[in-house]
């Protein structure tokens, strides 16, 4: 089998809340989604995405994944695409990192071999060991009166993990947390999430302030070593995010036991096959993760869902059904999410076909000879 042809389509997906105000002042109300579809010879098509939250979020950028094509592309034609670990090595030889514009291709010849192999992608990376993965529903940045009826109706739609969103006025925040925490019925998990928001004196003050709430912290500050110096503070459990960018952090993680909870977006690590070797080794060490990406339709929330559910249960904290928080798509098919559970499909590949009525015309196209 090789590949015979690389296409990538740019779609816009507006949120389904409006506008989603996350960290300190950033507020998105359309996040670009860029998809990659790789044909063989076979007749076998794969698919990725890579949607970033925002322009600038995590020094990644919507254009980065055909930017990267340019260049990859033309020797990616010819190649056997199920030989997912050589054609991970030949992306990294042909560019030193930007893990996130080659992850949709990595998604995308993972997707091909499970098709060729006719089992779904969660059998391929190590079998089914969490069978429906706990969903958390995001709270944006809004009034403290406007969080409270969100959180409910996220409740009412059977979710039972709330990720608050902070990090912007600290003082704001600590009402927000006081406010919303109490409101926790049994069973249910809150995550107070700063995405980098917060300066360590501000953060400090905030942990102090809610000291004697049951809650997750969540990446307060923009460094390691600045959620390290809050963390010594906190009451809390930490969970980190966006400073997990790859192997040398979940080391450094596991050393300090810097975290209770990492947070493992696929785009940010360089896609499944990149994922899954930080996740196992994290498991190994006993840190429960998350699954997740930094946005998407339904395409990388397949990709998520298979990650999630060849993830042993006990260590995976939740995931979350991205493609519900837009009102356009990316793919056809695709997990199922069901009473706050999220399900990968048992169809060959990520069982999610790319959605090209939706997607429209190829920003670019690359074929053999």
């Amino acid at each position: 089998m090789k590949i015979t042809r690389i296409r990538i389509y740019k779609t816009p997906l507006p949120y389904a809340g409006g506008t989603y105000v996350w960290g300190a002042g950033n507020a998105i109300s359309t996040a670009m989604a860029t998809v990659v579809a790789v044909d063989t010879d076979a007749g076998i098509q794969g698919c990725g995405e890579f949607t970033p939250c925002g322009e600038n979020y995590m020094v990644a950028h919507s254009e980065g994944v055909e930017a990267f094509a340019r260049i990859a592309a033309p020797q990616l034609l010819g190649k056997d695409p199920r030989q997912v670990a050589v054609m991970e090595r030949l992306m990294d030889h042909l560019v030193q990192g930007h893990g996130y514009a080659k992850a949709p291709f990595d998604a995308a010849f993972w997707d091909i071999l499970g098709q060729t192999a006719d089992q779904p992608v969660w059998m391929l990376m190590g079998g089914k060991l969490t069978d429906g993965a706990p969903m958390y529903r995001v709270a944006p940045q809004k009034s403290v009166p406007e969080t409270i009826e969100e959180l409910e109706q996220h409740r009412a739609a059977g979710y039972r993990q709330f990720q608050i969103k902070v990090g912007g006025d600290w003082v704001t925040d600590i009402d927000r947390i006081r406010e919303c925490v109490p409101l926790l019925k049994p069973g249910e998990k809150a995550m107070g999430d700063a995405n980098q928001g917060w300066r360590v004196d501000n953060a400090i003050r905030v942990a102090r302030a809610v000291k004697d709430l049951d809650f997750i912290l969540e990446q307060p500050c923009k460094t390691y070593e600045e959620c390290q110096q809050v963390r010594r503070i906190a009451e809390q459990p930490m969970k980190l995010d966006e400073c997990i960018t790859g192997m040398d952090m979940a080391r450094r993680i596991v050393n300090d036991r810097g975290a209770e909870i990492c947070c493992l977006k696929i785009s940010n690590l360089g896609g499944l096959s990149k994922a899954r070797r930080v996740r196992d080794f994290l498991v190994e060490n006993r840190i429960p993760v998350v699954a997740e990406d930094t946005w998407g339709g339904q395409i990388t929330t397949a990709a998520v869902a298979h990650f999630a559910a060849s993830t042993p249960e006990e260590y995976l904290i939740n995931s979350t059904d991205l493609m519900n928080y837009n009102t356009r798509s990316t793919g056809i098919g695709g997990p199922i999410a069901k009473d706050g559970k999220l399900y990968a499909t048992d169809t060959p590949g990520l069982g999610v076909t790319a959605d090209f009525e939706s997607l429209g015309a190829a920003v670019a196209d690359w074929r053999e000879g």
